[in-house]
């Protein structure tokens, strides 16, 4: 995969060669620079590092606080985010809420528990690679997505905790930029969701060639878990997804089902949960990580299991020219009652519509919901 990969990036840059110089100046935000020309920027750094040039290169984040991590003016592109965190306090991951601002608006473009928008859904760390993120040893959370501004960037850490941050580290590079960015550039998005749990519509934990279960039909993706909504015009990039099963058995017998432009049925629809995040079969014996898709963390089909899936449509992002609402059955037309907690990521125009209130932190925490079966912990009416 990464020899192909590798080809495709090879012909893009073949093609932005070719391109006239609109088309090249577009290309000032993508995460791949032209080795092979001249950079037509400054590379800017904002870091916690100490400003008197000793060793303590952390800030301390006390409960209730929020922290400005980048406040700088444009044109420019940020091109990379690293953070690490010292913080005592479980499920730090979900006490801890990123926002980022362009261009001076008021509404956050992205609005999503720190561990969540690193693919990190559970509240606690994971090992794993992908294109655009990454979590390393040990704990060092990575985004390589493009975030272009015109006028002006600002990126904040909330600690909704308890307890103080007593250490945050990071590193923020940017391509600042002597020409404005083109008109028609779109902004980075993302967007947090969660079910806990979804409402399935049945205690029964089998499915696979359950009558009851198979013959149910859904064609228009009603009570499908939402991934993410929006208007203007843009693409959809990719999603993180995390799951907390609530019953025993297989959780991945949905489809995903995308519409597009005020579609009442999907135009794009999958064929189950581990086929749309580009594996089969349940996923097989045992967890994987590539460029583009992966099961990091891959649970066994009982209550109380843990998943962590992603996929990114770097082939072909989704277009939109007015609306998209991308969505996921949670069960095969939605019978599961399991927690889903997922990051959306897409490019769009601006001004954004407004997301979905963003739940108390207590609300984020991971937490099991017995559901009525056979090995299942009790009984949870639907």
């Amino acid at each position: 995969m990464k020899q192909s990969f590798s080809g495709l990036l090879i012909v893009l840059a073949f093609v932005w060669m070719k391109s006239p110089p609109k088309a090249q100046a577009q290309n000032l935000a993508h995460w791949q620079a032209d080795l092979t020309q001249p950079q037509p920027y400054v590379l800017k750094r904002v870091s916690s590092a100490d400003s008197t040039g000793g060793n303590a290169d952390f800030r301390r984040v006390e409960p209730g606080g929020t922290f400005t991590i980048l406040d700088v003016e444009g044109p420019g592109v940020l091109t990379h985010i690293w953070f690490t965190v010292s913080d005592p306090e479980p499920y730090h991951l979900k006490r801890l809420v990123l926002r980022m601002y362009w261009d001076g608006e008021a509404s956050p473009s992205v609005e999503i528990p720190l561990g969540d928008f690193f693919g990190l859904g559970l509240g606690d760390y994971h090992l794993w690679e992908s294109e655009l993120l990454s979590v390393a040893n040990d704990r060092a959370m990575n985004s390589f997505f493009p975030m272009p501004f015109q006028k002006h960037a600002r990126i904040t850490l909330t600690n909704e905790g308890k307890r103080p941050v007593s250490s945050l580290y990071f590193n923020l590079d940017y391509r600042a930029l002597a020409k404005p960015l083109p008109a028609d550039t779109l902004y980075f998005h993302a967007q947090f969701r969660q079910a806990q749990p979804n409402a399935g519509w049945t205690n029964k934990w089998e499915s696979n060639g359950d009558p009851a279960v198979e013959d149910k039909k859904n064609l228009n993706g009603e009570g499908n878990y939402v991934w993410m909504e929006a208007t203007g015009h843009g693409h959809f990039v990719g999603v993180t997804m995390s799951v907390l099963q609530n019953e025993d058995g297989w959780w991945g017998e949905g489809d995903d089902m995308f519409f597009i432009d005020g579609e009442s049925r999907p135009s794009i629809i999958g064929t189950g949960s581990e086929d749309y995040f580009l594996g089969a079969w349940d996923f097989g014996q045992s967890a994987f990580s590539h460029r583009l898709h992966g099961a990091p963390v891959k649970g066994e089909e009982r209550a109380g299991s843990r998943s962590s899936v992603y996929r990114f449509h770097l082939d072909s992002p989704i277009p939109f020219t007015k609306s998209i609402r991308a969505t996921i059955e949670h069960g095969h037309a939605n019978h599961r009652s399991d927690n889903y907690y997922s990051v959306a990521y897409w490019y769009q125009s601006e001004p954004h519509a407004a997301f979905t209130t963003l739940p108390p932190v207590e609300a984020r925490i991971p937490k099991l919901q017995p559901v009525g079966g056979p090995g299942n912990a009790g009984a949870l009416s639907h």
